[in-house]
Parts: C-alpha cells; sequence; structure tokens
C-alpha cells in the first residue's frame, strides 16, 4: 500500500469516523432529550437543599374501587416537593421545586411506579391501611393480609422514603410504567443503574440481571426515580409494552429506599447522591465533559449569559489545543511541500509499488515529514469536540437560556438557520487557509463537500452547540491566518 493509499484511506477513515460517530452516539435515536417547547422549563434558581417541611393530608375517594376496596390517595406536601401515594403503594403523582414539568408529561401516563409482592408466580397488591404519626411526621400502616408494614417519611433534597418490612421474606416486584415517545428529537428512555447507567427506550424488548442502585424514566431533561438503600440482586425485563419490571432474586425482611423526582440538574443529583448524577448523559468523555461543564458555570457566573459563556470557554479551549493544533499545520504544510515529488516518485515506480513504498518513506525522512502528523493531533482533540458536545447537548442549564435577538433558547434549534449558515460558511473559510495534503481533485472535491455535510446535520442541533463550533472554526481561521503570516 503506498503513501497515496494510505493518506486516502487515513482521511476518508477520519471523515467516517467524526459522522458516524455523531450519528452512533449523538444523533436522537440515542436519548438526545431536545425541549422544543420553551415555556416547559423554564430557566429558574434551583432552592436550597434543607429539610422539608412536611404537611400531610390523608384523601379517600370512595369513587374509586378495585376488587372491591376503596383506594386511597396520601398527599405528603413538603417545603420542596409533594408526592401522592395510594395505599396499595402506587405513585399517582410528584411535583415541586427540583422539578419544571408535570409528572404525567416525563412519563407519559399516570400512575408511573407500583411495588408489590410475588406470590406462587403472580402479583400480588400491598393493600395498607394507612395512618399519620404526628410526633414522628411519617405514615405508617400494616397490610394484614400479607403480613408487610409501611413506612413513609418527606426527606431532604424533595426524597420520600419508605420502608417495607415483613417476618414473611416476601418477594417484593417493582414496575415502572411508559409511554413510548419518538417525536420531536425526543425519546423516553429507562434508566437502570449498577456500576453505570443502561438506557433502554420505552417499548423495547429487552431482558437484564444484575445487582441495581436505582431505576428510574428519563425524558426532556427530568429523571423520575426509585433508588434503594443498597444494590440489589434482580433481574430486569423490558418489554414493549411500555414497562420495566424489576423482580428482586433473594427474599427480603426488609425493603427500604425512596423516590425521587427532578430536572436533571447536574449539581443538584450529585447533592442528592446515589450516583444520580449518571442520568445526565455526557456520553463516553464524561471526565473531559464535567470540567466543560464547570467551566461553563464559572464563567456564567461573571457574566449571566450562557451564549457569552460558550464563547469565552471556546476560547480557552482553543488556546489550549493550539500547540497541537500548529503541530498538526505544520506536518500537513511539509506534506504539501513534498507532494510534487510524491508525484514523480508515484508515476516513475507506478510497476513496482514496493519500490515506491520505500522511495516514499526515504522522501519522508529526508523532508522531516510524517503522513500521520496532521492527522494524530487532530484525533486527539476529538475527546475534547466531543465532551463539547454532549455537554451543550445534555446541560439543562442552556435550557430556555437566551443569547441574543433571535436565539432565545439555546437548547433549541436556530429558527432561522443562521448559525448553521455561519458556521457551514466558516468551515469552507477554513479549508482555504489550510494546507492541503494532496493534490488529488477528487479528495479535494470530497473535503470541500464536507462542511455541507456538517451544515446540514447540525441545522436543527440546539443553538448552544452551533454557537459553540462557528467560534471553534473563526478563531481556528485567525490562528491559522496568524501561522501563515509569521512563515512569511
Amino acid at each position: 500500500m503506498n503513501a497515496e493509499q494510505i493518506r486516502l484511506i487515513i482521511a476518508v477513515s477520519l471523515s467516517a469516523l467524526v459522522l458516524f460517530t455523531w450519528q452512533m452516539f449523538f444523533a436522537p435515536k440515542e436519548n438526545r432529550n431536545i425541549i422544543t417547547n420553551q415555556t416547559e422549563i423554564a430557566q429558574e434558581e434551583q432552592p436550597s437543599m434543607g429539610s422539608d417541611k412536611v404537611v400531610v393530608k390523608l384523601e379517600k375517594d370512595v369513587n374509586k374501587q378495585e376488587n372491591n376496596i376503596a383506594v386511597s390517595n396520601i398527599n405528603i406536601v413538603g417545603e420542596n416537593a409533594t408526592f401522592t401515594i395510594n395505599n396499595e403503594l402506587i405513585l399517582v403523582d410528584t411535583k415541586g421545586s427540583y422539578s419544571k414539568n408535570t409528572l404525567s408529561s416525563t412519563t407519559g401516563i399516570q400512575n408511573p411506579i407500583e411495588i408489590y409482592t410475588v406470590s406462587d408466580n403472580k402479583s400480588v397488591k400491598l393493600n395498607f391501611e394507612i395512618k399519620y404519626d404526628e410526633t414522628n411526621k411519617i405514615y405508617h400502616g400494616d397490610d394484614i393480609k400479607n403480613g408487610v408494614k409501611l413506612t413513609l417519611k418527606l426527606e431532604e433534597n424533595g426524597k420520600l422514603f419508605f420502608s417495607l418490612q415483613s417476618n414473611n421474606n416476601p418477594i417484593y416486584e417493582i414496575k415502572l410504567r411508559a409511554k413510548q415517545h419518538k417525536e420531536d428529537q425526543k425519546i423516553r428512555q429507562f434508566l437502570i443503574f449498577s456500576q453505570d447507567v443502561k438506557r433502554v427506550e420505552v417499548g423495547d424488548d429487552e431482558k437484564l440481571d444484575s445487582s441495581i442502585r436505582w431505576v428510574g424514566i428519563d425524558f426532556n431533561y427530568h429523571l423520575l426515580a426509585i433508588v434503594f438503600n443498597e444494590k440489589i440482586p434482580s433481574k430486569q425485563s423490558v418489554n414493549t409494552n411500555g414497562e420495566l419490571v424489576v423482580s428482586f432474586t433473594n427474599p427480603n425482611n426488609k425493603f427500604e429506599g425512596y423516590f425521587i423526582y427532578q430536572q436533571k440538574n447536574y449539581d443538584n443529583l450529585v447533592k442528592a447522591g446515589d450516583n444520580l448524577q449518571a442520568a445526565v448523559d455526557f456520553g463516553m468523555f464524561a471526565v473531559v465533559a464535567v470540567p466543560i461543564l464547570r467551566g461553563l458555570q464559572f464563567f456564567y457566573k461573571y457574566l449571566p449569559n450562557y451564549g457569552i459563556a460558550i464563547i469565552l470557554l471556546t476560547l480557552v479551549v482553543r488556546i489550549i489545543l493550539l500547540p497541537l493544533n500548529y503541530k498538526s499545520f505544520k506536518s500537513m504544510k511539509k506534506m504539501q511541500e513534498i507532494q510534487p515529488e510524491m508525484n514523480k516518485l508515484k508515476e516513475k515506480f507506478k510497476d513496482d509499488p514496493q519500490r515506491m513504498q520505500k522511495e516514499t518513506m526515504e522522501l519522508f525522512k529526508r523532508a522531516g515529514a510524517n503522513p500521520l502528523g496532521g492527522c494524530l493531533p487532530l484525533l486527539l482533540q476529538l475527546p475534547i469536540f466531543f465532551a463539547f458536545y454532549q455537554v451543550l447537548f445534555s446541560a439543562v442549564e442552556l435550557v430556555g437560556a437566551p443569547f441574543f435577538g433571535w436565539i432565545v433558547d439555546l437548547s433549541a434549534k436556530d429558527p432561522y438557520y443562521v448559525l448553521p449558515v455561519l458556521m457551514t460558511l466558516t468551515m469552507f473559510v477554513q479549508q482555504k487557509f489550510m494546507p492541503s495534503p494532496t493534490t488529488d481533485p477528487t479528495q479535494k472535491k470530497i473535503m470541500l463537500f464536507m462542511p455541507l455535510v456538517f451544515g446540514v446535520i447540525m441545522k436543527d442541533l440546539p443553538a448552544g452547540l452551533t454557537l459553540y463550533i462557528f467560534i471553534s472554526t473563526l478563531v481556528g481561521i485567525i490562528q491559522q491566518y496568524v501561522i501563515n503570516m509569521s512563515k512569511k
């Protein structure tokens, strides 16, 4: 394989890598929860995380009957959260200061979580006679038939703690229900956390077996989860009816945990504990994405506009990466300079590939050129690029955040496509400044076509992300212009 073929393969592979990685890891089919309705989530200050003041109200709906048993709704109202649980241990509703959307808009249905027991391979509903303990500010109840005692308490951070105790070592199961959604680039998912998060689309058919710490429903920047006090061996089954059934494999006389419903603010989820921040999908480069998020928050603290924060952080990243970009530029420049000699070798030894390969390597050695030198620095920058991409795509901070003029929500697409057009134009200009390592007109046409491809991909993606790529490309052009001038 000669050097020309190597360069062609590298160019095509890198282009394919960017495009296909983009599609595989970041395209709408993989948990791309873009909010297009700006009124759904407002950009607000998050409340403090102190202990909740609890107000308790017991409601009995005598008209609602199941198996001739009245169903009672228990409203537990705290300073920062409200939960409605019925006496069959079904989560009916929840809302609070940490969430901006209704629970039904996140799950798509009513009554999304149910806890029950299993006997003779059949689901058995729990049924508690529930009372309120004014002294301890807790609910407690007994299911005499199943021999289970219940305790409910609203804790800090908007958590509703539950405890089930029994001397019969019952087998508990949990059912999470949600409606499948694949419209408007929004996808509803079940989350299962063990060592890390497993994401399964609602409506898929999948079976898993692992010890888990929490399970939840993720949609539109919101998380509904049920968290256990410890990792519990279980089997998880997602079915096409939109259900996630968790079957615990080891009977236990005590089953404890809590319910939580929050907007996926990374810092609030970190404070909540139990690795709930893993619900924020920073992708495979999370170790880089978190510092980038911190950088955005830092600039926003002093200049409260996330569009300006994106621009300033982009400048910092480009400055940090300047040495790598400079090495890449030098390598491509050398490859451009020896291109005529390489063409002569290709013509001279066209019938002797081995000789051509040997002479080409000697040419590289004399000129101090490396055919991979222009690619490797760019490849090393991909983790930063993708991490930046994922932060801007996933961070709730950008939801409802305006920039200037027509950009009223950085998490939504540019309604007039101004930023995608500017980004595409700057990419074309950047290619004019970059030294081309090839004289092949076909390869040059392919490379000129790439900005248009990126423009089409980016046109419906968040304006904040397009702003980042536009500014990054613009700064790159300025850096290349300065380097070119310094060489003259």
